[in-house]
């Protein structure tokens, strides 16, 4: 992204013109640990998650994913559209704040997803930007898996507090960044 600081108009201006742009991200195969360790992390202890018997008696061939698994794949894709198309944000200053998830059918082991995210509107209020995206996850045959719409309300321009920004990035990424220079 670089040091680049952009206009509240370019902003405008730019995303305008690139609502309805979609990106990619390809290739994310679920294994029954990724399934058992996420619903660890999210606390699921339903039976199915980290048993093959509890999931066959459901009718499934393996494990089944927690209903929120798919934010794993839609945060990459979200990530990476942020990272490469949607310019002038610094994610360490986006608020995540309404999201709304259709789950066509559980993740099962096996499964090979893919994730389109598109830009579907924008919109400034207030000097801050309204974000708005939709993933749609599909499996390897392209049948849907998860619909989500997600908002988000960030600012472009400003610069962060850096030990704020290094707070938000070592808890919300997951990353343990340096911290900021005293």
């Amino acid at each position: 992204m670089g040091d680049t600081v952009y206009e509240a108009t370019e902003i405008a201006a730019l995303m305008a013109g690139l609502i309805g742009r979609h990106h990619r991200v390809t290739g994310y195969e679920v294994g029954r640990e990724k399934i058992r360790e996420y619903a660890r992390a999210v606390q699921d202890s339903h039976p199915a998650h980290y048993r093959e018997d509890a999931a066959h008696q459901l009718g499934y061939d393996g494990l089944i994913a927690p209903i929120t698994f798919v934010s794993i794949l839609g945060s990459l894709a979200i990530e990476e559209l942020f990272v490469r198309v949607l310019v002038g944000y610094d994610l360490s200053q986006m608020m995540h704040t309404d999201q709304q998830l259709i789950l066509h059918r559980p993740v099962q082991v096996g499964d090979r997803l893919d994730c389109d995210v598109c830009l579907e509107s924008f919109r400034q209020m207030g000097g801050t930007d309204i974000i708005v995206t939709k993933n749609l996850i599909i499996d390897q045959h392209q049948d849907p898996v998860a619909t989500a719409r997600t908002t988000f309300v960030a600012r472009t321009g400003g610069v962060a507090d850096p030990e704020l920004a290094w707070a938000v990035a070592a808890v919300m990424m997951h990353k343990a960044p340096a911290p900021p220079a005293q």
